[in-house]
């Protein structure tokens, strides 16, 4: 379903210039639980972010479902980001004047019908059913955390890439999500693609891989 084909990234800082993601080939098949581990700084976010359209390479492709989206316009990129993937990161960044249910439903304004009730079963399932109606603010950085990981599947995401999704999250939180990232991986067949930089958790993915200096490692 996903394929990357010699994909390269590079940066320029002050004339430096920065290798983010070396030569990296990869294929990631449909209901595949990969994660990819490293220090900050070892190109795993850059690479997450290559494969969801969201930064294109210098060299190299991402093939999702036989094509290139490299030849993909910003209309067509936008379209896919918000109907194959739902994205987590580490920061909520959710919008203040806005309940978590209406954060929730916000992806859905881009043509998904969705209803109440889905972002409402979506947050009792992540453990804040008691917290639909609250505000940003009423929340702590750990449901704020847990809002922004039920926005990411409002819109049933064949493809989750979730950039360190529970380093704002206490040990028991952290615990739940995995479990529900591991459901829905199982039952749904959700692709689940996890950047990290803790190798316990990397250790719950099927597929896991190392990132160092831009360099991607197969682990197992």
């Amino acid at each position: 379903m996903i394929e990357l084909k010699d994909l390269s990234k590079t940066y320029t800082i002050s004339g430096r210039v920065i290798n983010a993601v070396l030569p990296t080939t990869l294929s990631i098949n449909q209901g595949d639980f990969v994660s990819i581990v490293g220090h900050s700084g070892s190109g795993k976010s850059t690479l997450l972010s290559l494969i969801g359209g969201i930064a294109r390479p210098d060299k190299g492709a991402v093939v999702i479902d036989g094509v290139n989206i490299r030849e993909y316009d910003d209309r067509k990129l936008s379209k896919l980001r918000n109907d194959k993937f739902g994205f987590v990161y580490q920061f909520a960044s959710l919008i203040p004047t806005l309940t978590a249910k209406e954060n929730v439903l916000l992806p859905t304004v881009f043509g998904h019908q969705k209803s109440d009730a889905d972002a409402v079963q979506l947050l009792h399932q992540v453990g804040l059913g008691d917290k639909i109606e609250r505000y940003p603010s009423e929340l702590s950085g750990g449901e704020q955390q847990r809002v922004a990981i039920a926005r990411a599947f409002i819109n049933s995401p064949e493809v989750i890439l979730a950039d360190e999704p529970t380093g704002d999250l206490d040990e028991e939180t952290e615990a739940e999500i995995m479990a529900f990232f591991e459901k829905v991986n199982k039952e749904k067949k959700v692709t689940m693609i996890m950047v990290t930089h803790s190798s316990e958790l990397a250790l719950r993915a099927a597929s896991r891989f190392r990132m160092k200096q831009g360099a991607l490692e197969r682990l197992n």
